[in-house]
């Protein structure tokens, strides 16, 4: 999984004090809702991957970039890998497997507050060697919860050579010490991307990532996956977004009474944008499209 060169990547070949500078590809898997996108929010220190409760949040690959003086870090973001329902979870499934290839290191989210499980176990067996495994939500683990799980874990997840770390990627406990630990696993390489660069995201997909991410914390409860958003028009400061759902009855709930949702979802999203933008929301009824290899390209996925 090697990007595209950036514009005078290949140059940097020395760090700040004159040695090796480190670079490489860090991906972060497990199963959904354990906190994958929080914790690479929180290493790069700033908002590359939409976050909800909802499970399967995030249906892209999302690169978060860490730059420090001798070293480029580049987090891989994947969707959560579960057993598929529907054509759009098998697409999922897909990119999380597909963002393991070429990597330098894996990171495997477990939940502090959850048992090891199926779904944990069908993952870490997939993963190459080295894994480092991190063991997040301790914030609302009691002590001996986390002491418990991480025994668990060791036990029963079967990765012999593993590293286990305790974070929670909420409140950042443990953030540092896992970072430091994954960059200084990295390979001697090149800046893949420009110093000044956090993602790989383009501006158009991040806004309409927003867009779902206010409509799942708001109607998360009636249609968390019947939701696809698209940006259809960019023509600064006039952004055009096309809300996709799958019925009728959805397409009310998105509405709401007299444009209540749409309208909280608009401000919500301007506050994160740049002032003066005039976000247009406009809601289509995309029939069945999780099911859909037509649809499912057509939206981004």
């Amino acid at each position: 999984m090697t990007p595209d060169p950036a514009p005078g990547s290949g140059d940097a070949a020395g760090g700040a004090d004159g040695g090796a500078f480190r670079s490489g590809f860090v991906a972060v898997v497990g199963r959904p809702n354990v906190g994958k996108s929080t914790l690479c929010n929180r290493i790069v220190g700033t908002k590359v991957s939409i976050t909800a409760r909802t499970p399967n949040t995030t249906r892209r690959r999302v690169r978060g970039v860490l730059n420090g003086p001798d070293y480029q870090a580049v987090f891989v973001d994947t969707p959560g890998m579960h057993k598929p329902r529907s054509t759009l979870g098998e697409r999922l499934n897909s990119t999380a497997a597909a963002a393991l290839d070429g990597v330098d290191v894996c990171v495997l989210v477990v939940d502090a507050t959850a048992p090891i499980g199926p779904g944990d176990r069908f993952i870490a067996a997939r993963l190459p060697a080295g894994v480092v495994v991190a063991v997040n939500k301790v914030d609302v683990a009691p002590a001996t919860t986390t002491l418990t799980q991480l025994e668990r874990a060791a036990a029963l997840l079967g990765l012999d050579d593993a590293e286990y770390f305790p974070v929670s990627a909420r409140t950042g406990r443990g953030v540092a010490a896992l970072t430091a630990h994954l960059v200084g696993r990295l390979p001697a390489g090149p800046r893949y991307y420009p110093e000044g660069v956090v993602s790989d995201v383009p501006e158009a997909f991040f806004v309409a990532e927003l867009v779902r991410e206010q409509l799942l914390k708001i109607v998360r409860d009636e249609l968390p996956h019947s939701i696809a958003c698209r940006i259809v028009e960019w023509e600064w400061p006039y952004i055009r977004c096309e809300i996709s759902v799958e019925r009728p009855s959805q397409r009310a709930i998105v509405v709401g009474h007299d444009g209540a949702v749409l309208k909280a979802v608009g401000t919500a999203v301007r506050r994160e944008l740049e002032p003066g933008c005039y976000l247009d929301l406009h809601v289509v009824v995309e029939r069945d499209w999780q099911r859909r290899v037509d649809a499912i390209e057509r939206l981004g996925y």
